[in-house]
């Protein structure tokens, strides 16, 4: 492979790439917010007895003066007229919100940093006059809607964590072949599985069905950890690598889209992606940790369920009401502006900026900002692409008809029209 030429002010932006990689690359954002599993036990401990307490986590303090300032030293260096200054500029102001973020815990600031990172519930959808809250509520109701059709229908497949950890290890290693993953039991992991670069965890005692194991596969081991490993393969652009903030919208959205494309994505799923929204949106108005836990009972979850839920919802932030951890509505909209994102491309005939979407962790303003340097070899290729990208016509074929179907308004279709027995 050629190696590009790369100019003095283009090697000193990567150098500057490569100090804020080293600067933040120890930074973990959700296992930072995240709880105690004795939390959930002495919640549920008192639910029970009649007597239920708001969960009070106790968060460490944390100071990032040093991290700023290394940050700030960063910034002055970069020229916003140079490819790269734009991009680095956004990423830098990214990473101090998520300090601050991160230096809030358990306080009203946290709140404003998360909204300033991942959006809220009222943020307007692209292209439309609706919003993340209504578009939750939309999917509800129609998984409501759908919900007495559908409860006759058994599951099709249960599995027990370990045959799922047999499956899905041999569907890894078949697929990275350069690149191991490592699938795991975890008896003390809160959530059902959790992915990364290098191993996915799977809950050691949770069951599975046919839904779970394909939205691992697609969801968490060809995206996530595929944009992973790709991204630790760049020699140059470092950040690439880094799961930052900036890159949640599109690494859900394109994960959620991998779910729909290849039919990975239930139902039920897509009520409880909804349902974290609306709640999220509750508690901003008001709602505390108990009440969130009672909406996610009244919505049909379990106890164990309801519980996670609703710790989603107030993960680093007081439980009182009026305060939430957004991260859980960039799904919808990141799923939207993906979908978008693809009808622009096939209507533009840029089919070739698909791969760029893999190269690493990136936002979607990053594709078109970062393509003359994916153009020039200093992004490189993807090692890895999901099985359904390297199809392009049958996913065009989806998007048309799903565009021309989603015209067709149920309510106005009465049976004689549906032409029965022709």
């Amino acid at each position: 492979m050629t190696i590009p030429a790369i100019d003095p002010a283009m090697q000193h932006h990567l150098d500057l790439d490569a100090r804020l990689v080293e600067a933040v690359r120890s930074i973990r954002v959700l296992s930072t917010v995240s709880w105690p599993v004795s939390e959930q036990e002495a919640f549920l401990a008192g639910w029970r007895r009649g007597q239920p307490m708001l969960p009070r986590p106790d968060y460490a303090p944390v100071n990032h003066t040093e991290l700023h300032a290394r940050l700030d030293a960063i910034a002055t260096g970069v020229d916003p007229a140079h490819p790269l200054g734009e991009y680095l500029n956004r990423q830098i102001r990214c990473w101090h919100d998520t300090l601050t973020m991160l230096e809030s815990m358990g306080r009203p600031e946290f709140t404003a940093a998360s909204i300033r990172l991942f959006g809220s519930p009222s943020d307007r959808l692209p292209g439309s006059p609706e919003n993340n809250r209504d578009a939750a509520r939309h999917f509800i109701e129609a998984a409501d809607e759908l919900a007495g059709a559908l409860e006759a229908i058994d599951e099709v497949e249960d599995l027990d964590a370990a045959t799922l950890r047999q499956r899905l290890q041999e569907e890894l290693d078949a697929f990275f072949t350069d690149d191991p993953i490592d699938v795991q039991l975890d008896p003390m992991l809160i959530a059902k599985a959790a992915a990364g670069a290098t191993r996915i965890r799977l809950r050691d005692g949770a069951h599975f069905n046919h839904y779970d194991h394909q939205q691992l596969l697609q969801h968490e081991a060809f995206i996530h950890s595929l944009t992973a490993i790709n991204g630790g393969r760049q020699t140059r652009l470092r950040s690439l690598s880094l799961t930052a903030p900036s890159s949640t919208a599109m690494q859900e959205g394109l994960a959620t889209f991998a779910e729909l494309i290849t039919g990975a994505i239930d139902i039920g799923r897509l009520k409880r992606i909804s349902l974290r929204i609306d709640a999220i949106d509750r508690a901003l108005s008001g709602a505390d940790f108990i009440e969130m836990f009672r909406f996610f009972l009244d919505a049909g979850q379990n106890e164990n369920d309801s519980f996670r839920s609703a710790q989603r919802v107030f993960r680093g932030c007081p439980t009182d009401g009026g305060l939430a951890f957004t991260k859980d509505t960039v799904y919808l909209n990141g799923l939207l502006d993906v979908h978008t994102f693809f009808r622009w491309a096939f209507r533009q005939r840029r089919v070739d900026l698909l791969p760029l979407l893999f190269v690493g962790k990136l936002s979607l303003q990053d594709v078109l900002l970062l393509e003359p340097l994916y153009e020039a070899g200093i992004i490189q290729a993807p090692r890895y692409l999901p099985p359904w990208v390297r199809q392009p016509r049958g996913m065009a074929g989806i998007l048309a008809f799903s565009l021309f179907a989603n015209r067709i308004r149920l309510e106005a279709v009465d049976r004689d029209e549906l032409r029965l027995g022709r």
